[in-house]
């Protein structure tokens, strides 16, 4: 019996399918479809073929649940305005989550106000509706990789953003930091301050500023570099540049911060982890990606 139909609309091909068991997005679609291989599959969720429910998903291990629709779009859509440098990793009504690369802004500055995630993401959204929306959760410095997590609509923003400590369960970062990191594991405590310059700066006063908390793990060592796991307890601007320099190990590239080297041409800075609550569902989401191979390459 043939698992699947395809409707014929013009020259758009579109496949629809009925999910009976819960299961990840990318066994489904190999048990829907066994004369399609995993590499054909791949294909059609990097390029935001497949919808569920009428959402574009593009994420392998994302969860289908007894009822939804998946439908897959044969046709590549032309039509539709690139988002120039963003990887998307998961889209739904509420949320997208991006990878950001390293030199995006994440919102607007003084000097720039359209290269920006945001400003990018929302000429996305009113493509389909001039009517939608961004907004931002969180934010990444511009030299700083990786995943970042946006909001469609107001009242989510401000559910993620008052709830932060017990939405995220995981949020970890990847740096290449200077010199050689003896001590395997640390925790890094200051009360961070800022000067009218902008340069953020540590104090080891109770009170004296924001507290902000560091933890890392060292992951490698080699060819004067260290590649560390840095989680947060807390999320303070420059937090990590600021504590990586306060213990001697500047991260590469970052001149404002102490750093001499900047072997790779951008700050060895990534967002690797984001794991947290959907703020509608209370689904718990993951997300990670990978370690920018200049970093991996430094230890080689």
């Amino acid at each position: 019996m043939k698992k699947y139909r395809q409707d014929h609309k013009g020259s758009n091909r579109q496949t629809l399918l009925n999910v009976a068991q819960p299961e990840e997005l990318m066994k489904f679609l190999i048990e829907q479809m066994p004369d399609k291989s995993r590499n054909n599959i791949k294909s059609l969720l990097s390029h935001r073929q497949v919808l569920v429910d009428g959402q574009v998903v593009t994420k392998y291990n994302h969860p289908v649940k007894v009822g939804q629709k998946v439908s897959i779009n044969w046709a590549l859509v032309r039509d539709e305005k690139p988002v120039r440098g963003l990887q998307i990793l998961y889209e739904d009504a509420d949320i997208i989550i991006i990878d950001k690369p390293a030199g995006l802004l994440s919102i607007a500055s003084d000097k720039e106000k359209e290269r920006t995630a945001y400003h990018q993401l929302t000429e996305y959204v009113r493509t389909k509706d001039p009517e939608n929306r961004i907004f931002i959760v969180h934010r990444l410095d511009r030299e700083t990789s990786g995943v970042m997590l946006f909001a469609k609509n107001e009242d989510i923003k401000h559910s993620l953003q008052d709830n932060w400590k017990e939405a995220v369960v995981d949020r970890a970062y990847i740096a290449v930091v200077e010199g050689q990191v003896e001590k395997k594991e640390g925790k890094i405590r200051s009360w961070l301050q800022e000067t009218k310059t902008r340069l953020v700066y540590s104090s080891s006063s109770p009170g004296e500023g924001q507290e902000a908390v560091t933890c890392y793990k060292v992951l490698e060592t080699g060819a004067g570099y260290s590649l560390l796991e840095i989680r947060l307890e807390t999320g303070r601007k420059n937090q990590i540049r600021v504590h990586m320099k306060d213990i001697g190990h500047s991260i590469i590239g970052d001149k404002k911060y102490g750093a001499m080297t900047n072997p790779i041409g951008r700050l060895g800075l990534h967002a690797h982890i984001l794991a947290f609550y959907h703020p509608v569902s209370g689904e718990l989401m993951r997300f990670e990606t990978e370690v920018p191979k200049k970093f991996s390459q430094l230890f080689k």
